[in-house]
């Protein structure tokens, strides 16, 4: 396991915490989130912040309670549960995405017409 991050405070039953990770990867949303003992201690909720310098808050488990954790506590995750952050970037300009299926005909049109008209 790697460190993901470190606890900040409590936000009602979630914890808010400061990531950490190596450079450039986001924990994917409700990942596990473990303790140095490996006791996996809820998922990851949300992600917030700036792109190189984010928060992310984590969904305590039943029988975890938000108060329980100190300041500057490490977290850690599972390595396989990081994101590459160049995932949510846009891309540069003149690098081709994978083309997509054309249009599939408006409203009412493609999979056999609309019957009584569209909806809206």
């Amino acid at each position: 396991i790697s460190v993901l991050g470190e606890f900040m405070h409590p936000c009602e039953d979630d914890i808010v915490c400061k990531c950490q990770t190596e450079e450039n990867k986001v924990p994917y949303f409700n990942a596990p989130v473990y303790l140095d003992n490996k006791e996996q201690i809820g998922k990851v909720d949300e992600i917030f912040g700036q792109l190189r310098d984010f928060y992310f808050s984590v969904k305590l488990s039943e029988n975890m309670k938000a108060s329980s954790f100190k300041k500057m506590q490490k977290f850690y995750i599972d390595p396989a549960k990081l994101l590459p952050l160049q995932r949510f970037l846009p891309r540069p300009p003149g690098e081709k995405s994978a083309p997509r299926g054309g249009g599939r005909g408006g409203r009412g049109g493609g999979r056999g017409g609309g019957r009584g008209g569209g909806r809206g």
